[in-house]
């Protein structure tokens, strides 16, 4: 195979080189992808349609293997195994922005492959992955409607940064992850320092330019290296249903679409379309199943034409709202008394319960980097979509990619607000209880009040709302806070989360190929909006993170320590930090950098602990008395411990103000003595008196 590369410059000295016909030669499309030494393998395979289906069976998967950094994993095994919630939000982003550009009616099994081949733990592989997919299904013969750019874009100190760098990003107040077409953006996701909305606009229009360099660079490449595009075969219904099923639904459905119940709605729309059903069976001849899977689709789609009509011609949505009002809302705390927080929010038939429990250290979520060392969450926030949340039955499992994807935004939003330093873990559970639109959303707003109702210094609220949009050609209807109708049955899907003075999270999904910046911008406004009235409520509700910590609560105490103390307070095989943690039923936890945290349940176990920590890791200190052990007896004086394992030397000269013929005239070994410390040398060698330590105790006592 001929071997073709390209090189697209986004900035001087940053450079990303695409090349394919190395490797993988019987995969459809294959390519690899490099920024500095980060290099990204993906291919492309189709293949024809797996009977019974009515929807295109998208598939992208991207994974990070440990060789690529010249690693072996952790565990028993040595082998990675289930996708990392990196690899699960990285196929979700490569995923929505080639989907939309598919046609309609396309369903034959595509699957994208990513792999990690070599990580510099400089330049990200996610955002290379999403330009690689791009690339191998340009490539290949698969009608694939691009192709897109894809790109990551930081602003450090003031300036937008093209495939910024980890250490760039550190610096950053912005992470936007940018798909698109030229001049139309398809796809968006991250988050930012509260920026504002002409910030993170001015951030669209940068990306974009950096999108046309990748999109010509494809299309040169394909020109060199492309297959021949093969018309494909679209699974449509026939003319003759699609009219049937228009004939037969004419003037029934504007009812039912202008229900505001959700419940209610679907099930008038289900006797309709039985109705349909019915009627066209008996009117169109063919085999039943097929039909009835025509039938299906074709009033889908007149129910969507019904839908997407009330909102352009009447601007008028099924739940009678206008298209910038808000659902009621309502907010609360305190709902369970064992939890350390919890809040629940409310926005028309959307209900979330949020719980926050606050840990030790010990309860960090840590994993293996691929780039050495560990990765630490001491936040965190899990989403949870029951099948009841939708009035439904179905499996019972873990988390999919969507319940990941949707807690990964919700923590995203929330976690810039957090308070540096915090000394707990925090966990937030989002329970989705009943859901109608923007759950994730809703976990954002009831997660800020959960976090300020367990104590959590939170610096500002967090709430977040979505915008969909309704378009046929030059008009577009913007929409805000979207119903699982308007979702389902429009073209957009925009969550934006933040704070009253900017934006923390945001997250665009398309339904058609792409939308312009200004739309966006527009879209970013009445979002802010929304999210202000939304604060209004969450305000009345908490608007200060609660004095005092629920009594279920862990307390910590915080201390700081010589590091030349770390050993002891362990001690030999942690035989000492466990005493502690033992005796007084708490947990320790201790940093490199001499930092002490005591974990306890109870003001006495945790006094009990700061005691015995300060008994092992305290300085003595030139001028202070203690009560010391005699450890040594000798005929020129005693060795007393003051602390443990801190012994000091009482001179025979110092042990009265009076001459002392033997030692064991005033302690013997095992007795307890007062004494002064008078000097500590440079060698660390402590001088005790005990006369002087008398005489100050002395001069303290009040004259009878």
């Amino acid at each position: 195979m001929a071997i073709h590369s390209i090189d697209i410059e986004l900035a001087p000295g940053r450079v990303i080189t695409i090349e394919t016909g190395k490797m993988a030669a019987l995969a459809h499309g294959a390519c690899t992808v490099q920024q500095g030494e980060t290099i990204v393998f993906t291919a492309a395979c189709s293949a024809d349609p797996r009977p019974g289906l009515d929807f295109f069976p998208l598939q992208v998967d991207y994974r990070e293997k440990f060789s690529a950094a010249g690693r072996i994993p952790g565990g028993y095994f040595k082998r990675e195994g289930r996708p990392s919630e990196k690899e699960i939000l990285t196929s979700r982003m490569t995923d929505r922005p080639c989907r939309p550009l598919f046609p309609e009616g396309y369903i034959d099994d595509v699957q994208i492959q990513s792999l990690l081949l070599s990580a510099d733990g400089e330049n990200d592989a996610d955002v290379l992955s999403m330009l690689a997919a791009s690339v191998v299904l340009t490539l290949s013969p698969m009608p694939f409607n691009g192709p897109i750019g894809a790109l990551r874009v930081g602003r450090v100190n003031g300036e937008f940064v093209a495939n910024p760098t980890h250490s760039e990003m550190a610096e950053s107040d912005l992470d936007l992850v940018y798909a698109g077409l030229a001049d139309k953006v398809i796809m968006i996701e991250g988050g930012g320092d509260e920026v504002s909305e002409e910030i993170l606009r001015d951030a669209l229009r940068f990306a974009n330019e950096m999108v046309k360099k990748q999109i010509a660079a494809q299309l040169e490449l394909a020109l060199r290296a492309g297959k021949k595009k093969v018309e494909p075969k679209l699974h449509l219904p026939s003319e003759q249903v699609v009219a049937a099923v228009r004939e037969a639904s004419a003037g029934k459905l504007d009812a039912p679409c202008k229900i505001s119940s959700k419940e209610e709605r679907y099930a008038a729309l289900g006797v309709v379309q039985e109705e349909v059903t019915a009627v066209v069976l008996a009117k169109v001849e063919g085999d039943a199943d097929d039909l009835k899977t025509q039938i299906k689709t074709a009033f889908k789609a007149e129910t969507e034409k019904t839908i997407r009509r009330h909102i352009l011609d009447e601007q008028l949505r099924s739940d009678g709202r206008s298209v910038d009002q808000l659902r009621p809302l309502s907010a609360e705390v305190g709902l369970l008394p064992r939890t350390h927080g919890s809040g629940l929010f409310s926005r028309g038939e959307t209900q979330v319960l949020v719980i926050t429990t606050l840990g030790s250290d010990r309860e960090v979520q840590s994993s293996d980097a691929i780039t050495g060392g560990q990765d630490e969450k001491k936040f965190m926030l899990h989403y949870n979509f029951p099948n009841f949340s939708v009035g439904e039955t179905g499996r019972i499992m873990g988390p999919g990619r969507r319940e990941i994807g949707h807690g990964a935004l919700a923590e995203r939003s929330l976690e810039r607000m957090m308070p540096k330093d915090y000394p707990y873990v925090v966990r937030c559970v989002s329970e989705v209880m009943a859901s109608n639109g923007s759950t994730s959303m809703g976990s954002v707003c009831a997660a800020s009040l959960a976090l300020m109702d367990a104590g959590v210094p939170l610096k500002k609220a967090v709430a977040g709302i979505s915008c969909g949009l309704v378009q046929d050609g030059e008009r577009s209807i913007l929409l805000t806070d979207i119903l699982g109708s308007e979702d389902h049955y429009g073209d957009m899907d925009f969550k934006v989360s933040g704070t009253r003075d900017g934006i923390t999270g945001f997250q665009l999904d398309l339904k058609i190929a792409g939308v312009s910046v200004d739309l966006l911008y527009d879209a970013m406004l009445r979002n802010k909006d929304a999210r202000m009235k939304i604060l209004d409520v969450m305000d009345m509700c908490i608007a200060v993170p609660r004095d005092e910590l629920s009594p279920y609560a862990p307390r910590v105490h915080v201390m700081q320590i010589d590091t030349e103390k770390i050993g002891a307070l362990i001690g030999p095989g942690g035989k000492v930090i466990r005493g502690i943690t033992d005796k007084h039923d708490v947990q320790i936890s201790v940093e490199d950098d001499g930092t002490v945290k005591i974990y306890a349940n109870d003001k006495v176990k945790m006094d009990g602990a700061i005691r015995d920590v300060d008994s092992v890791t305290a300085e003595v200190k030139i001028g202070k008395i203690y009560r010391g052990e005699v450890k040594t007896v000798k005929d020129f004086g005693a060795f007393v411990e003051v602390l443990p394992g801190q012994d000091g030397l009482l001179h025979i000269s110092e042990m009265a103000d009076y001459r002392v013929s033997k030692v064991e005239d005033i302690c013997n070994v095992g007795d307890m003595v007062t004494v002064k410390v008078i000097d500590v040398d440079d060698r660390g060698r402590i001088r005790l008196s005990r006369k002087e330590a008398l005489a100050d105790m002395e001069a303290l006592t009040p004259e009878s």
